[in-house]
């Protein structure tokens, strides 16, 4: 027999969490080497799980129910199986449940059951079963964390959105007035100059000397 006893911190709110855990689609997404099959008229439904134990990897089928308490946030998971060949048959049940955790929006879950085998490989499997579900606890919490964070990321329809840098009108950026007004000075400047009876400034510019000319080419 194999018994689980797990504690899992999530830093997310109850609530959310919840709503993750209680979703059996949610939860084998969190889990390698798990898929979901066909649902039944009892609310009961299929599921395999490929587990490696060692150099063996074993792939178990199952019929699974759940039971939950929306109330309490607690449930109870019952499945019975077989693998691949028929050599091994199993039966699992366990409970969990959803509480508040030490810090205010953040949880803890609790995970209790046990697995009973019957079989060949019942011995083998058990032999390594402590590192097997150890490394799943460890695989599922990373995925749940994650997978519960993810709704909190989401973005609010009526948040406001910053435009883009080429979006902003010039009137915004604040070096455009240092720049107007260095235009204007210039304007203003130049129209002085062209009023009657002033006389515009030419820049001097020296004479070249004969050898300068002639360095360049020039000729007298």
């Amino acid at each position: 027999m194999i018994e689980i006893a797990e504690e899992i911190a999530v830093p997310s709110p109850p609530e959310r969490v919840w709503e993750v855990i209680s979703d059996p689609s949610a939860v084998v997404s969190c889990i390698g080497g798990a898929e979901l099959g066909a649902s039944h008229d009892d609310g009961s439904f299929d599921g395999t799980l490929a587990i490696r134990f060692g150099g063996l990897r074993v792939k178990f089928a199952a019929r699974i129910s759940l039971d939950l308490d929306e109330t309490a946030r607690e449930g109870r998971l019952s499945a019975r199986g077989a693998d691949g060949q028929g050599a091994t048959r199993f039966s699992a049940g366990a409970t969990f449940r959803v509480v508040e955790g030490d810090v205010p929006g953040t949880s803890k879950v609790f995970c209790d059951g046990e697995i009973k085998l019957n079989g060949k490989l019942a011995k083998l499997i058990e032999s390594g079963a402590g590192m097997v579900v150890s490394r799943m606890t460890g695989e599922f919490t990373d995925q749940l964390v994650e997978k519960c964070a993810g709704a909190r990321e989401e973005p609010l329809a009526d948040a406001p959105v910053e435009p883009p840098p080429s979006a902003v009108p010039d009137s915004a950026h604040t070096d455009r007035p240092a720049g107007l007004f260095a235009r204007l000075r210039a304007w203003w400047a130049g129209r002085r100059s062209r009023r009657p009876g002033r006389t515009p400034q030419v820049p001097h510019r020296p004479e070249k000397s004969s050898d300068e000319a002639l360095d360049q080419g020039g000729r007298r």
